[in-house]
């Protein structure tokens, strides 16, 4: 039986740095979910797979801090997007590739992260879902940082435009796949805990 290919080293960044308004303004990676924090099941999920697990939050530091080696912010306190946080992230990475995924999807599973890790190459790799590329999904190699500095600096907000000027492969899943769930709303989270 053939060994499972060695997965390559990485920082990870769980995007906690949101202003959370689907959720009347409450932090998400906070919010309690079937008796635990979100950020406490993707923490739980990742651990195994890094020495620098980064947290980007701007607010609520001190309890953050529990589930990460570092905490960094987007450096203003305006709420820019998550951009923001990927660059901030890209920046503070100590590995050559930075895995980026959402606080508020406790239903990701190893195998999805494998397959993001297994295509670690000089392009960023992203789920897609049909058509549909989900950028807060992704890994992202550190070799793009000053890209991604250029692209800020010229006024780039969206990390799926920015991503996809770099011919991303895709790891594909199926629409509706529930590992991809943002339990972003009251109405989620109560559907997603029965």
């Amino acid at each position: 039986m053939l060994a499972p290919p060695a997965l390559p080293s990485c920082s990870i960044l769980l995007l906690c740095g949101g202003r959370g308004q689907r959720m009347g303004g409450r932090d998400k990676g906070l919010i309690e979910w079937q008796g635990r924090p979100l950020i406490a099941w993707l923490h739980d999920l990742v651990r195994p797979l890094s020495d620098d697990l980064i947290i980007s939050c701007n607010r609520n530091s001190e309890r953050y801090e529990a589930f990460a080696d570092r905490l960094i912010s987007d450096g203003d306190e305006h709420f820019r997007g998550p951009l923001a946080g990927i660059r901030a992230g890209l920046q503070a990475a100590r590995h050559d590739y930075l895995l980026v995924l959402p606080c508020d999807t406790p239903l990701l599973d190893r195998a999805l992260l494998e397959a993001l890790l297994g295509e670690a190459g000089s392009r960023p790799v992203m789920v897609r879902q049909g058509d549909f590329w989900e950028p807060l999904f992704s890994l992202i190699p550190k070799a793009l940082a000053s890209t991604l500095e250029e692209a800020w600096q010229a006024g780039e907000r969206s990390p799926q435009r920015w991503l996809c000027r770099h011919d991303p492969v895709a790891v594909v899943c199926p629409p509706n796949d529930p590992r991809l769930a943002n339990l972003n709303t009251p109405e989620l989270l109560a559907q997603n805990s029965e």
